[in-house]
Formats: C-alpha cells, sequence, structure tokens
C-alpha cells in the first residue's frame, strides 16, 4: 500500500539534538543518493530566489532548523506549499522563530541572511485529503533585492507545454530514507502531460488526486529525478519563470509516480489580491 507523502519535513516527536538526524514522518524508498532525488550541486547565486523555511525551536540546530523550501515572488513575499505552515508543522500558533534564510547554499554556512516572518497567509481552501490548493504566502520583516524575485508564468505560458524542460531546487532528502544534507541541490526533470498523473492519482486514490489546471506534473517517465522529503514549497523553474511548488507524490523518484506541484499560473490572481496591487509579484512579458 502506497502512503501519501506530503514533502514537508515534519516535526519529529521529540526535538533532535545538534548533530543529530531528523527522521522525517514517513520514509519512502528512492533510486538515487543526491540531495532532490537525482539531482547535482547548484549555488544559491544561480538560484537568488530559491529559499529555506527555518525553525531552530521546532526541528533543532542541524541544518539550520530547515523544514520546506520557498520562493521570492516579491521583495517581502515568499511563497511557498500550505502544507508546510500546518500546526503539526510550524505550531499553533506558529513558532516565533519562523525564519527565510536567503542567499544561502550550505546551511551551516554563514552566507545570506536569516529574515524573521512578519505574518503568515496560508490557502484557506487548502484541502489536506486532496492536496489541492498547496499554497501560502509568507511576508518578510525587511526586504530583499529585486534580483532575487523571479517572474511568475501566467496562464498559457509556453513553459508549461508538456516536455519541457525545468529545474526544481532544495534542501531536501537524498535517498528517501532521512538522508538530509546541508548543501543545495537542483534536479532537472520535463514537464508531463496531465493525464499521465491523472492516471498515477486519479480521484479517491489514498496518495492525493491530481487535477489538471491547479496542480502540474514533473519528473521523468522511467523515474530517478524527483523532489522529495524537506523539498516542499520549493519552486520548479522554466525558462526562467516559476511554473510550479513541490508538492506531493508517491515516494520519490519512483517510475510511474511523478512529482505533483501547486500550478503556478492558478495562484497568481489569489497572490495579487494577498499582496496587493503594490506589492504585486512580477509576472513575465506576455504573462495573463
Amino acid at each position: 500500500m502506497r502512503r501519501r507523502i506530503a514533502r514537508a519535513l515534519a516535526r519529529p516527536l521529540v526535538l533532535a539534538a545538534a548533530g543529530a538526524a531528523i527522521p522525517p514522518a514517513t520514509a519512502a524508498p528512492a533510486v538515487a543518493d543526491s540531495i532532490v532525488i537525482g539531482g547535482f550541486p547548484v549555488d544559491v547565486a544561480h538560484s537568488p530566489w530559491t529559499v529555506a523555511l527555518v525553525s531552530r525551536d521546532r526541528f533543532g540546530g542541524t541544518r539550520a532548523g530547515q523544514f520546506c523550501g520557498g520562493v521570492v515572488v516579491g521583495r517581502t513575499a515568499v511563497l511557498t506549499a500550505a502544507h508546510c505552515m500546518a500546526g503539526e508543522v510550524v505550531g499553533a500558533p506558529p513558532t516565533r522563530d519562523l525564519k527565510v534564510i536567503t542567499g544561502r547554499t550550505d546551511l551551516l554556512s554563514r552566507q545570506g541572511k536569516d529574515i524573521p516572518v512578519r505574518a503568515i497567509w496560508a490557502n484557506p481552501h487548502y484541502d489536506a485529503d486532496t492536496n489541492a490548493g498547496d499554497f501560502a504566502v509568507l511576508t518578510l520583516a525587511e526586504p530583499v533585492p529585486q534580483s532575487s524575485v523571479i517572474p511568475l508564468a501566467g496562464a498559457g505560458d509556453p513553459a508549461y507545454v508538456p516536455g519541457t524542460s525545468a529545474t526544481v531546487y532544495g534542501w531536501g532528502d537524498t535517498t528517501g530514507t532521512a538522508a538530509y544534507a546541508h548543501s543545495l541541490h537542483a534536479a532537472r526533470v520535463h514537464v508531463l502531460p496531465d493525464g499521465r498523473c491523472e492516471r498515477a492519482y486519479p480521484s479517491g486514490s489514498e496518495d492525493g488526486t491530481y487535477t489538471a489546471g491547479s496542480m502540474l506534473c514533473a519528473g521523468e517517465a522511467t523515474g530517478g529525478r524527483d523532489a522529495c522529503q524537506g523539498d516542499s514549497g520549493g519552486p520548479l523553474v522554466a525558462r526562467g519563470r516559476l511554473i510550479g511548488l513541490v508538492s506531493w507524490g508517491s515516494g520519490c523518484g519512483r517510475a510511474g509516480s511523478p512529482g505533483v506541484y501547486t500550478r503556478v499560473s492558478d495562484v497568481v490572481r489569489t497572490l495579487r489580491q494577498v499582496l496587493g496591487a503594490d506589492k504585486a509579484p512580477h509576472r513575465a512579458p506576455g504573462a495573463s
């Protein structure tokens, strides 16, 4: 029996001591031995919009308390997964030490900045059973450079066309068995036809329900390259634009079980309303 895996690092029952491994809520087999299953190391300077969500109070000092990813969509706005902001992950009310790390490749280095989160908006329509509407917006206590903001791909953007090469970024599990590392990695995947995920995750499946239009399917037909636990909320980028947020899947890197992402084109309108016209995220030219 498969178990649905939302790709956040859930809080362990007992906070890990510094230097100890942090177990995920569910471990799943995978087929590769590098961060973001099947991935390669990358310097954050090449993807300055990729950020880490951290809480040392909740997750200890190991890997700076990282538990999810995020992406900068405005100078004080970070987009991430709604399930990363669930009470069982960040606490209820949310932990006061929730921060976003920007400009840091190695989580244990002094590179970049730790910026406190001033406000959290989690999509009230998020459905934990189907995984629909899996996005949240974090407001930062101080702005980041405009150069760190990534354009969003709107509806009709060719970046969503099946077969398009895309890249997913994160600090998540390397093997699906709690092998977390501390350096940013990326994996190259391809946008897949909606039909492939509809067959893999039909209505009523235990993993979740794939809904074309609000979700995006990406990976490889043979498996091997994918996001994994700890990558949730991180960016999927194609043609220089944000097209997806790491959301869910069955295992990591399994053939026949592609990764599922929140489709950014479905988020744009709500995001603009949440941020306000004066703080609206930048969209690529021609994006709707």
